[in-house]
Order: structure tokens, then C-alpha cells, then sequence
């Protein structure tokens, strides 16, 4: 979003910001006299009451400053554009809950928001950084093709810097007291359940014990580890599984991984695939996640197909810790990441958008 802002004012525009939080540094005023911040948290009993009464204050402004454009990262009504970053609401609801939930006023709420961006009689264009929901919108709402606008994924350049490869390794062993031999897989992202690292948990528990003895898994990310360290514990992994807070140094321990692994059980994207690829970081991917196709493009590990079947998995876990292809796995991705970069230089989400906006004034 941040990144956004600024490459809209590099062109000249104003950005106005509203938020019911803000974590982290804002920009200086200095620097970025043109993007104002609005904080704007509300109380309420249910996460969609304080949603609702959001909308309801940003819009009370929004309108009466008269924007020209109105961009939103969560769904709402009012929206001339919408990022389209998380997976169909109403889709899970009917694939993974029961009918009871469906009835459920927080059910209707997220629908209703849903619906206001991706019905066929909606005027939203919705920016997506993955194609891999579009039919289930399409599916439940009608929305049209050409409402529907790709973005390539980004990566930034600076933050995957290639680094010294032993140096590297020895930075993520001495980050969490492994030894040098160690081999190290490694799980990114908050929210732990969702990204299936009890399937890594299990996965590694099935290693033969000559293998398991010096295999770690090192899992990232915010989210209470409790359930997952008790797992361990009970499978006698307590020593093999260390699961820490995020950490600002996630491309340099990719770097020092042998093997990057995410088998999530359902991700719209999955930005960490990409992450490693650029990384050269071996992957074991579930093609549940968006971006599970480019680990098979760039043949840069192994894309577990679906149904997830956890013994199959525990095969091809074993087969990224014993492979003989991982040097050329790395380099297949490192070079399939070099052009996803070239694709993306930051600025495709404001180029799209100022088209956009042009377009409405031409209206």
C-alpha cells in the first residue's frame, strides 16, 4: 500500500490514508508532505461492528472532501477500485463451514461487501495479484473480464540482494543455535495453521530417524505457537522445531535454508514462494497457493498437487532433504525471480490505477 502511495505522488497525485491502525513508521512529513494519514480505530463486540462503523467515519470524510478516486485494500461499497488480495469469502464459507454459520450475521455482513465490489452490476475494478480466485467471483457475482486487472507480482530488488551463500548459512545457524551441519527447512508467514505447518510438523516426524536426528524446522512468522510447539513436543520433535516471532531478516535466512517449504491449505498468492525462488531457496510448495505454478514454471523443487495427501507429502519432504537437483533447483529460481522483477518495477498497482482514474474523468 505504502509503496503505492509513493509512486502515486512520484506522479504528482495527493494520497489520503484512512486505517483503523497503523503499525510501524509513517512517512515524514518532509519527504511526503502529499500522503496524509488518518488512524482511525472504533470499539464494538464483533470485528464486523468495528469494520462497519470504520467505513461509516472514512466515508463521512471521504465524501464530504469530494476524492477523485477512491482505492480500497478491504471490501466495502463506495469503492472505485479494490485489491483484491484475499481469496472469495463466500466460497470458503460454503466449502469449509456448515450451513449454521451461513446464517450467522457476520456471514451476511462479509457477503454484502463482497458482493458490492465483484457483482456484475457493480462499478468497482478490482486489481488482483493472482488469477487464482477469479472463478469463484465470477461464479458467485458475475463479475465481468474487463473489470478484472492483473498485476504482476513485486520483489524488490534491494531486498533480495544475493549474499554469500556460506555466509548466509551461518547466519541463520547461529540466529537459532543449530549446529553446522544441520539441514534446515524453512516455513514463512503468519497465521501457521493456514500455512500448514502441522503438515511440515508431521512431514518431518516421517523423516527416518538417521535424517531426523540433524533436521530442523525453523518456522516464522506472527501467531501463537502454542498448539504447534505442544505437536512437537508429543512427537518428540521439541528439539528439531524452533517457531519464532517475524523477524526483519527473512530473504537472509531464505539464503541460509536448504529448503523453503509452504504447504498451505489455501493462499490466495503466497508471496513467500516467490520470495524464495528469488532467494535460491529450493521449494516444496501445495498447489492450493496461487503462486504454486511458479515453482513448476521455473522448475526450482517440487508443486504437491491436490488432494493434499500427507503421505505423499512426507515422501516428497524426504526427497528435498535427499535430492541431488537442489543446486539447480537454486539456480532455476533465481533466474525465473529476475524476471518477475523485470516485470514489476513497483509502480504496476499506480500505473493501473491512474489509467483508471483518467478513464472516470473521462466519463
Amino acid at each position: 500500500m505504502l509503496r503505492t502511495a509513493h509512486e502515486l505522488v512520484k506522479r504528482g497525485h495527493d494520497v489520503e490514508i484512512f486505517t483503523m491502525s497503523w503499525d510501524g513508521d509513517q512517512p515524514e512529513q518532509k519527504s511526503s508532505p502529499t500522503i496524509t494519514i488518518h488512524v482511525l480505530p472504533q470499539t464494538g463486540w464483533f470485528n464486523y461492528q468495528r469494520y462497519q462503523k470504520f467505513i461509516d467515519t472514512s466515508f463521512a470524510q471521504i465524501n464530504a472532501d469530494q476524492f477523485d478516486y477512491i482505492f480500497g485494500y478491504n471490501r466495502m461499497a463506495g469503492l472505485d477500485a479494490h485489491f483484491a488480495a484475499d481469496p472469495c469469502f463466500i466460497e470458503r464459507a460454503h466449502q469449509q463451514r456448515n450451513f449454521l454459520y451461513r446464517l450467522t450475521p457476520r456471514f451476511k455482513w462479509f457477503v454484502a461487501c463482497e458482493k458490492a465490489i465483484f457483482s456484475a452490476d457493480s462499478k468497482t475494478e478490482v486489481l488482483a495479484v493472482s488469477l487464482a480466485e477469479k472463478s469463484h467471483f465470477q461464479r458467485w457475482y458475475g463479475i465481468q473480464d474487463e473489470r478484472y486487472h492483473y498485476i504482476p507480482p513485486f520483489l524488490s530488488p534491494e531486498r533480495f540482494l544475493l549474499q554469500d551463500k556460506q555466509s548466509m548459512r551461518k547466519h541463520l545457524r547461529e540466529s537459532f543455535g543449530f549446529g553446522e551441519g544441520d539441514f534446515v527447512y524453512l516455513l514463512t508467514g503468519s497465521g501457521f495453521a493456514m500455512k500448514g505447518l502441522d503438515r511440515a510438523i508431521l512431514a518431518l516426524a516421517a523423516l527416518p530417524e538417521h535424517l531426523r536426528v540433524t533436521t530442523r524446522l525453523v518456522a516464522v512468522g506472527q501467531d501463537n505457537p502454542k498448539e504447534f510447539s505442544q505437536m512437537a513436543k508429543k512427537l518428540g520433535l521439541e528439539k528439531n522445531v524452533l517457531i519464532s516471532k517475524g523477524r526483519p531478516d527473512i530473504p537472509q535466512l531464505m539464503q541460509g535454508a536448504e529448503v523453503c517449504v509452504h504447504p498451505a491449505y489455501r493462499e490466495n498468492t503466497g508471496l513467500v514462494i516467490l520470495e524464495a525462488l528469488a532467494c535460491g531457496a529450493p521449494t516444496l510448495v501445495t498447489a492450493s497457493c496461487g503462486y504454486a505454478h511458479h515453482v513448476a514454471d521455473a522448475n526450482a523443487g517440487i508443486v504437491h498437487a491436490l488432494p493434499f495427501d500427507q503421505a505423499l507429502f512426507n515422501q516428497q519432504f524426504l526427497e528435498m532433504r535427499q535430492s541431488d537437483k537442489k543446486p539447480q533447483w537454486s539456480a532455476n529460481g533465481i533466474s525465473y525471480a529476475k524476471n518477475i522483477m523485470l516485470a514489476n518495477d513497483g509502480s504496476a498497482e499506480a500505473n493501473i490505477l491512474i489509467d483508471l482514474a483518467e478513464r472516470k474523468q473521462q466519463l
